[in-house]
């Protein structure tokens, strides 16, 4: 059994279907014959058995039968021969017969009916010459009377041969065996088709993976039709299609940008350095004015650097990581930190604060990185010499720039792994921070936000609101 199922399992699919609705049909089939079989044979007794009970013999035609045997008078012919056996039997249990009859045994429950016991008797017996009977015995209607004015105690046995069963129930073994397997010789060819029909979409979308695993072409679309489980299959391998040529464009555009802005930085930072350098070589000093200028400079694209790199590593992680363990931190505190840095990126800016104290659950780490994400968007987009103005109330914190602006339509997609703005490609960053943003602030269980600042407002400029759960006072113990 074990070995039948590991050979069944390495059959194609279609062959399984097919064998497997063969199957199911046959046994389906082999029932309704066998009860057809069995019903048609109930009632074919019961017909045989009601035309026992049924059929009248000429009392006088047994007496003669009975003086016949007796050897009292020769048998005269009677019209009674027709499809029944009759023959009589006496309280000795003899059996008296016409001479062209082969003679049935006698039972106990022929017997019985003789010594009326019971009122008749119907059983199935084997004739004398070997035919299979069916055999009903009675009484007779009356004591019969035998010619000479004796009279005797006798049964009467009324029989028909089993074959008026048997060979119809044959013929309809044999008629049911062919259809039977008719039958399921069309189910299985049938279910070989319905097979290759329904699975033509498995094909397909076999041939497809094949071949985007083979050539790596995630454009490869399968047309999809319906609502079956099939159309289903098919949409939800061109979405996973779909999504990982997305996902690999713009993985390609992250490299393509982080390359670009690695490159700027580096370069500053070897034409600073060999300016150091060949100062040292050649002895010719730099003005200190120069040099701190140069090292400032230097300083800088470390920085950027390093924060490239730190969205880099950030961004790496997966959307299901597991957050570091959450404290309760001041996001106040965070806040300051962050403005400190932000003013020294934007030293020529002007940055208001207004800062109530409030307290949430969070990774400090993460928020902190959060919070000069957005601040550092702030300080990039805000003209010379403008201002950014940042407020936490009530858990919420807000910091507004006087930049250009975003656009509408450019709103719902600030926040997606990979996408920077067209109008902001030729200023520094990558593209990540603001992603990273909203998974640090989702895991706290806060929300984030871009939006225009009011038309009313002076210098126009972008909102960024984030809100965290928390309360402005730290827990009892902290």
């Amino acid at each position: 059994m074990t070995e039948a199922l590991r050979r069944l399992r390495t059959l194609p699919l279609r062959t399984r279907l097919a064998l497997l609705v063969a199957t199911a049909v046959a046994f389906a089939v082999a029932a309704v014959a066998a009860a057809c079989w069995f019903v048609t044979r109930e009632q074919l007794e019961n017909q045989l058995d009601s035309s026992l009970r049924s059929s009248e013999i000429d009392t006088r035609y047994l007496s003669d039968l009975y003086a016949y045997c007796r050897g009292t008078t020769p048998l005269p012919p009677r019209p009674f021969t027709g499809k029944y056996t009759v023959q009589l039997i006496d309280s000795q249990g003899t059996v008296c017969a016409a001479p062209d009859v082969s003679p049935l045994p006698v039972t106990r429950a022929d017997m019985a009916v003789v010594d009326q016991d019971r009122p008749d008797a119907l059983h199935s017996a084997t004739a004398a010459n070997g035919t299979r009977m069916r055999v009903y015995t009675h009484p007779p209607v009356q004591i019969i009377q035998i010619p000479g004015g004796a009279t005797g105690r006798i049964a009467v046995s009324v029989a028909r041969p089993m074959s008026e069963i048997n060979d119809p129930l044959s013929t309809l073994a044999w008629v049911l065996l062919v259809v039977s397997g008719i039958g399921v010789f069309g189910a299985g060819a049938a279910g070989l088709w319905v097979a290759r029909t329904g699975l033509r979409p498995v094909d397909e979308l076999t041939e497809a993976v094949e071949h985007v695993a083979r050539t790596e072409d995630l454009t490869v679309r399968i047309p999809a039709e319906g609502e079956d489980e099939i159309a289903r299959l098919s949409r939800s391998f061109n979405s996973m299609t779909a999504s990982l040529a997305s996902s690999r464009d713009r993985q390609a555009q992250l490299i393509a940008d982080a390359g670009h802005e690695l490159r700027t930085p580096l370069t500053s930072l070897r034409t600073n350095i060999e300016l150091l350098a060949r100062s040292d070589e050649t002895g010719r000093a730099i003005p200190p004015d120069d040099r701190k200028a140069l090292m400032t400079s230097v300083k800088a694209q470390m920085t950027e650097l390093a924060s490239l790199i730190g969205d880099l590593q950030e961004l790496s992680r997966p959307d299901a990581a597991t957050p570091g363990p959450l404290q309760v931190v001041a996001l106040h505190d965070i806040a300051d930190t962050a403005l400190e840095r932000a003013r020294l990126r934007g030293p020529e800016l002007t940055i208001r604060a207004d800062l109530t104290r409030w307290y949430v659950r969070a990774e400090p780490a993460a928020l902190e990185r959060a919070v000069v994400n957005v601040l550092d968007n702030a300080v990039k987009f805000s003209p010379p010499r403008g201002t950014v103005e940042v407020a936490l109330r009530d858990g919420e914190l807000t910091v507004r720039d006087h930049g250009p602006g975003i656009p509408a339509e450019e709103l719902p997609h600030v926040f997606e792994r990979f996408w920077r703005s067209p109008s902001a490609r030729q200023l520094p960053g990558s593209g990540l921070g603001l992603s990273i943003v909203a998974r640090t602030i989702q895991q706290a269980g806060g929300t984030v936000a871009l939006r225009p600042a009011p038309d009313e407002d002076e210098g126009g400029g972008t909102i960024a609101s984030i809100r965290l759960p928390g309360a402005p006072q730290p827990p009892p113990g902290l």
